[in-house]
């Protein structure tokens, strides 16, 4: 009987004795050198079909591109659109040429803080972006963070939402882009030092200080706590933009606080800025998100700030029935798919804007007002074989609806 030859590797010809690991395959072998090489070839042409992907998209998503389609979605907010639309188009940039720059010159990431009332449109322009770009986006909520070891989700968990938006691609996922919503609610809860720790306040703006400066971070692939004896994996949030939004309530009296300080001797100066009351927020700094509980460290890793607008009468107006995904033009495809045309005097959509103006609810107030309205019909009509085939809703019925939910006995908070 012969005596059977060495194994090698069929790749390599490498010896058993030679390698660390040899695997034994149906009719041949691989050594862990070769595996290793062979990795490196897939996840460098990967690399750079990801890169090619960015770099066509980056040719077609120019900023005013981007705000155009931030317009169909959105009503006004100029200001804001056009801050995100120069975030993300620098952000593509960033991804599309890292490495390639021969000059060696380093662009680093600006994240974004939006400082706007409720309901004026900052989640809303986070979705309308999700759908525009194909890179892992994700929606976060910083209410429910807390500090490494007490109950609630880590801030490692942002991380686990947005690997599952690029199907655990980590390669994918360090180019995305995170929407931290409610930043607000972890603001510093006092400046008095106390007994109890701020657990889901200061402790989380220390905890999101590594992952919006960029550092490698190891995430819980399913979200939750975190474990010691736990897989892990480890994502680099260099090139990952964040965009945080908030509220801020009552930030208004800490602007308004600022710009009434006046300077008292010979040297103060004469000339005063015409200030806007209506619109505070317009002129909000850092020194406000400061006084209203962000830590120094948090503020400066968000270094581009912007605001948005109140919503006045006239854009409310607007938002009813000019966007894409207009309330009305909801109503309207909800009613045609039970075979009725529907229809709103536009002393009702008056109506409808006023009442939101007085609840003082923005744009999300209007959603409640129009189910006040239209609830009894929709739990009509379905089963109405005589429902009429063309409907239009008068201001009598919608004053009348609206009595009946005693939607106009109440008065704003």
């Amino acid at each position: 009987m012969a005596k059977p030859g060495p194994i090698t590797c069929s790749f390599c010809n490498r010896d058993k004795k030679d390698v660390k690991i040899l695997i034994a395959g149906i009719s041949g072998h691989i050594c862990d050198t070769c595996i290793s090489q062979a990795y490196k070839m897939i996840s460098e042409e990967g690399n750079a079909e990801n890169k090619q992907k960015v770099q066509q998209a980056l040719n077609l998503l120019k900023p005013n591109a981007i705000k155009k389609y931030l317009d169909e979605y959105v009503i006004g907010q100029d200001d804001a659109k056009k801050v995100l639309s120069v975030a993300v188009y620098n952000h593509f940039k960033r991804v599309a040429h890292a490495g390639l720059d021969k000059e060696e010159i380093e662009i680093e990431k600006s994240n974004v803080i939006l400082v706007g009332e409720t309901g004026t449109g900052k989640t809303l322009l986070a979705r309308s972006i999700a759908k525009l770009l194909n890179v892992p986006f994700c929606i976060a909520d910083a209410t429910v963070l807390t500090e490494a070891g007490y109950v609630g989700e880590d801030v490692e968990s942002i991380l686990t939402r947005l690997l599952q938006a690029a199907d655990y691609d980590v390669v994918a996922a360090e180019r995305g882009i995170v929407f931290i919503d409610e930043i607000d609610k972890i603001a510093r809860k006092s400046d008095n030092p106390s007994i109890t720790r701020d657990v889901s306040g200061e402790g989380v703006q220390q905890a999101l200080l590594k992952l919006l400066e960029g550092s490698a971070v190891n995430v819980p692939p399913q979200g939750g706590r975190k474990h010691p004896d736990a897989k892990m994996i480890s994502v680099n949030t260099k090139n990952i933009l964040f965009v945080c939004g908030g509220a801020f309530d009552g930030i208004e009296k800490k602007i308004a606080s600022r710009l009434n300080t006046q300077a008292v001797g010979y040297s103060a100066s004469v000339s005063v800025e015409e200030i806007d009351k209506a619109n505070l927020l317009q002129y909000v700094s850092p020194q406000d998100l400061k006084a209203f509980g962000l830590i120094p460290e948090l503020i400066g890793r968000l270094p581009v700030l912007t605001y948005l607008k109140p919503l006045d009468r006239a854009t409310l107006r607007l938002i009813l029935t000019e966007p894409k995904n207009a309330l009305m033009k909801q109503y309207k495809h909800l009613f045609k798919m039970e075979g009725v045309k529907l229809e709103f005097e536009n002393e009702v959509l008056d109506l409808i804007v006023d009442k939101a103006i007085e609840f003082k609810l923005g744009a999300r107030g209007l959603r409640g007002i129009c189910e006040a309205i239209m609830v009894d019909l929709m739990f009509d009509i379905p089963s109405d074989e005589k429902a009429p085939k063309n409907l239009t809703i008068t201001l009598d019925y919608a004053l009348d609806k609206l009595k009946n939910a005693r939607l106009t006995q109440l008065q704003a908070a």
